[in-house]
C-alpha cells in the first residue's frame, strides 16, 4: 500500500463510529441544568410533565429532521450559518449561530462550572481553593479537544458511559425501591394521576419539557469527521432523543415516588437530595459523578462543535479569518481557545444568581436557530427541489411548520417566573439587537453582500 493510500486508512480509522455520534449527542444535552430541570418539572407537574415531554420529544425529533436534511445537503462545518446563507442570506445566518449558539455555550457553560464547584465543595470540603477544580476541568478538557479526533472521541465515549450509567441506575433504583415500599411523604406528593394530565396544564409544561432534549443537532459540525454520515447522522439524532426521553421519565418518575414536592422544588440542587433518598449516604458520591461527568461531556462537545462552527463561518467570511487557522490535527485551534476564554470570562465576572437569567435570555435566541432552521427547509425545497437530498423530511413541510410553531411558543414562555419576564425579555432583546447591528455592519462593509441575500457558493 502506498503511504498516500496508508494516510488515507489512518484517517477513515479515525473518524467517529456511531457509538460516539450517540455519545455526542447525548453528553451534550445532559447536563447539571437538564437534570434540575427534570426534577423541577416532575415536581411541579407530575403525570402532566410526562406528556409535556412526550410533546416535546416530536418538538425535538422536528428540530432533528430539519438539521439531518440541511447538514446532508450541505455538509461542512459551518451548519446553521452555512444553510442559513444558502436559503435566506448572510445576515441571518450570522445572528442565528452567534445568538443561538456561540453566546448560549459562553453563558451555559459558566453555570454547569459553577455547580461543580458547589458539589465537590461539599463532596470534598477545603480540598481545592474555590473555583480551581473547574478551571483545571476547563483546560484538560481544551487540550484532549486541541490533539484531535480521536482522543476527543476517547473521552467522550467514556464520559457518556459513565453519566448514562448513572442515571439508568438512579431511576432504576429510585422506581423499584418506590413500587416495592412506598414511602411516605412528609410534605405534598407528587401528583402521578392522569387527571392532572388532562387539566390543561400540559401544554404550560412544554417549555419546561423541551429544555431535556435541545442540542442533538450538535453532531452536525462533525459531520466531515463521522462515519457514514448519511445514514449516521439522522439515526444519531434520532435514537438519542428517544434515548434521552426514555432516561429522563424513569428518573423524573423515581423522584416523584421518593421525593415530596416541596423537596424537589425547595432544593437548588435537587438531584443530590434524590442520590440520598436512593443510596443513602453514598447518595453524595453517586450525584457528584452525575454532575461532574454532565459538565465534563457538555463541556467536552461544545469545544469540539462551537469551533467547528466558527470555522467554517470563517471560511464563507462571515467570521475572522483567523478562526479559520488548524493545527496538524486539524482542530480549529483559534476556535478552541477562543471559546475556553470566553467561558472563563463570565465565569469570573458573574455569580451563578447573575448567570441565570442571562442564559434563560440567551435560550430564546436558540429556540429562534430551530425556526430559522424550519424556514431553510422550506425556502431550499422552493427555490431547489431538484438538489440532492440524502434525507428528506419525512411528511413535509408538516414537521417544521409544527416545529416553527412549538419554538415561538417556548420561546414566547421562557421566563421561568412572572417577575423574571421583563428582565429576561430585555437581555434576549439587547443580545440579538447588539448581534443584528454587528452582523449588518459586517455584511455590508466587509463581506459588501445584501442582508437576505441569498448565496450558493
Amino acid at each position: 500500500m502506498s503511504n498516500t493510500q496508508s494516510s488515507a486508512a489512518s484517517s477513515a480509522n479515525k473518524k467517529i463510529g456511531f457509538v460516539t455520534m450517540m455519545a455526542i449527542c447525548v453528553g451534550l444535552v445532559v447536563a447539571q441544568g437538564v437534570m434540575i430541570t427534570a426534577l423541577q418539572g416532575i415536581g411541579i407537574g407530575g403525570m402532566a410533565f410526562i406528556f409535556a415531554m412526550i410533546i416535546a420529544l416530536m418538538l425535538a425529533q422536528f428540530n432533528a429532521m430539519s438539521f439531518a436534511e440541511l447538514s446532508l445537503m450541505f455538509p461542512q462545518e459551518g451548519t446553521l450559518a452555512t444553510y442559513t446563507q444558502k436559503a435566506i442570506g448572510h445576515f441571518p445566518a450570522i445572528v442565528s449561530v452567534f445568538a443561538g449558539y456561540v453566546v448560549v455555550a459562553i453563558l451555559a457553560l459558566p453555570v454547569e462550572m459553577f455547580l461543580v464547584d458547589a458539589i465537590l465543595g461539599e463532596l470534598f470540603p477545603g480540598l481545592l481553593p474555590e473555583k480551581l477544580a473547574p478551571l483545571l476541568i476547563l483546560g484538560i478538557f481544551t487540550i484532549t479537544n486541541l490533539v484531535g479526533t480521536d482522543v476527543f472521541a476517547k473521552v467522550q465515549n467514556l464520559l457518556a458511559f459513565v453519566l448514562i450509567s448513572a442515571l439508568v441506575i438512579t431511576g432504576a433504583t429510585a422506581i423499584t425501591s418506590g413500587l416495592n415500599a412506598p414511602v411516605e411523604m412528609a410534605g405534598t406528593a407528587v401528583d402521578l394521576s392522569f387527571a392532572s394530565a388532562l387539566n390543561g396544564s400540559v401544554i404550560g409544561l412544554v417549555g419546561l419539557a423541551l429544555w431535556t432534549m435541545v442540542g442533538v443537532e450538535f453532531i452536525c459540525p462533525l459531520i466531515n469527521d463521522v462515519k457514514n454520515p448519511n445514514k449516521n447522522i439522522p439515526r444519531a439524532m434520532h435514537l438519542s432523543l428517544f434515548l434521552i426521553f426514555t432516561i429522563f421519565v424513569a428518573f423524573a418518575y423515581g423522584a416523584s415516588l421518593l421525593m415530596d414536592v416541596e423537596g424537589i422544588m425547595g432544593s437548588p440542587l435537587p438531584f443530590i437530595d434524590y442520590a440520598n433518598a436512593v443510596f443513602g449516604q453514598s447518595g453524595l458520591i453517586i450525584a457528584a459523578i452525575m454532575a461532574v461527568t454532565a459538565t465534563c461531556s457538555t463541556m467536552n462537545t461544545i469545544l469540539s462543535a462551537v469551533p467547528k462552527m466558527l470555522q467554517g463561518m470563517a471560511e464563507n467570511k462571515q467570521a475572522f479569518p483567523q478562526l479559520k487557522a488548524t493545527n496538524k490535527y486539524n482542530v480549529p485551534w483559534v476556535g478552541t481557545l477562543l471559546m475556553a476564554i470566553g467561558v472563563m470570562i463570565p465565569f469570573f465576572i458573574f455569580d451563578i444568581d447573575a448567570l441565570i437569567p442571562l442564559i434563560i435570555a440567551a435560550t430564546t435566541s436558540w429556540l429562534l436557530a430551530y425556526c430559522v432552521a424550519h424556514i431553510d427547509v422550506i425556502v431550499l425545497r422552493k427555490r431547489f427541489p431538484n438538489l440532492d437530498r440524502p434525507y428528506k423530511t419525512p411528511f413535509y413541510p408538516l414537521p417544521q411548520i409544527l416545529g416553527i410553531a412549538g419554538m415561538l411558543y417556548v420561546a414566547a414562555n421562557n421566563s421561568p417566573a412572572p417577575e423574571m419576564t421583563q428582565l429576561v425579555y430585555s437581555i434576549a432583546g439587547s443580545i440579538l439587537l447588539v448581534l443584528s447591528i454587528i452582523a449588518a455592519l459586517w455584511v455590508k462593509l466587509y463581506m459588501k453582500r445584501g442582508l437576505f441575500e441569498p448565496d450558493m457558493s
